[in-house]
């Protein structure tokens, strides 16, 4: 059996961690790795429905995307998981569960500050929080946690979505993590 591996991409809103894992995903299928993505927004909308954005939500919703996660991976899919995540301690969570069951998992930082965030806005975030609309803004008003030593950090400022999907790519060859 192909192995499995969990890829976590963390980082601000719109820094590029949704955009990067459906541009890998494509690849690798197109190399009939077996790939899903596990996007933070689908998540909260279909397994965390009812979950805010308390500092205890965010990890109950982090850990139930590492569970998912790591189950996916143990049974041989690479799972891409672009989610924001912007504790040390839920994302350590999320690794260690990984290491207990003897699954594999690469943390990725992709690391777009936050005013070219701003400027791309995917989901009109920072405008509403700029217009007084959204309290919370993960980076803004609300704590991002900078991965201390990710096993990838990816500067998306200056750098097509292709190239970042390469430099991860490359990583997961790197690791034995692609056919």
């Amino acid at each position: 059996m192909t192995t499995g591996a969990t890829v976590w991409l963390t980082g601000l809103p719109s820094a590029g961690k949704t955009t990067i894992a459906y541009a890998l995903a494509e690849r690798l299928r197109a190399q009939g790795r077996r790939v899903e993505v596990l996007d933070g927004d689908e998540i909260r909308e279909f397994l965390s429905a009812g979950l805010g954005f308390s500092r205890e939500d965010r990890h109950t919703n982090v850990q139930r995307i590492g569970f998912v996660a790591e189950l996916l991976a143990s049974h041989g899919v690479l799972a891409l998981v672009p989610v924001i995540a912007p504790y040390t301690d839920s994302r350590e969570a999320v690794r260690k569960r990984h290491q207990q069951q003897g699954t594999g998992y690469v943390e990725v930082h992709v690391a777009t500050p936050v005013e070219v965030c701003s400027v791309r806005d995917v989901k009109g975030l920072y405008a509403k929080q700029a217009a007084g609309e959204l309290t919370g803004l993960t980076g803004v008003d609300d704590p991002y946690e900078i991965p201390a030593d990710p096993d990838l950090r990816i500067e998306t400022d200056g750098r097509t979505v292709e190239e970042s999907a390469s430099v991860l790519h490359a990583l997961l060859v790197e690791k034995g993590l692609t056919i």
